[in-house]
């Protein structure tokens, strides 16, 4: 049997929300992008944020150190958020990671009844 040596990188937790934005209001989302980007710039555990965007559909690329990271973001910008989620609607959100540090994340995170991903890499 091979054994798999993952990069300790590859033991991260990355969120996933999709954002579709409400008729008109593009701009105005957008406009908000440089605020969250400038936010999540001094949370320690951060390792990499940003938006994507396909036609009024917003996707947030980010991922975290640990379970403990993504929870502090979601507690930074959770005044920012709010104020987004008025002229956007989250239709998607997936976590990502290793089991464990899902295990930290469900009840946190159970009222946005994210899709959980665990990474397959740990079972090898």
């Amino acid at each position: 049997m091979q054994i798999l040596r993952m990069n300790p990188l590859s033991n991260f937790v990355s969120l996933h929300p999709y954002f579709k934005v409400h008729p008109g209001k593009l701009d105005a989302f957008k406009a908000g992008f440089p605020t969250f980007v400038e936010k999540t710039a001094s949370e320690e555990k951060n390792l990499f944020y940003e938006f994507t965007l396909n036609g009024d559909e917003i996707f947030c690329r980010e991922g975290y150190t640990d379970a403990e990271g993504l929870l502090a973001h979601l507690e930074n910008v959770g005044a920012l958020l709010a104020e987004a989620l008025k002229i956007a609607d989250l239709t998607r959100l997936e976590v990502h990671g290793p089991a464990a540090e899902l295990d930290k994340l469900n009840a946190p995170l159970a009222h946005l009844k994210p899709a959980w991903f665990i990474c397959d890499a740990e079972r090898r």
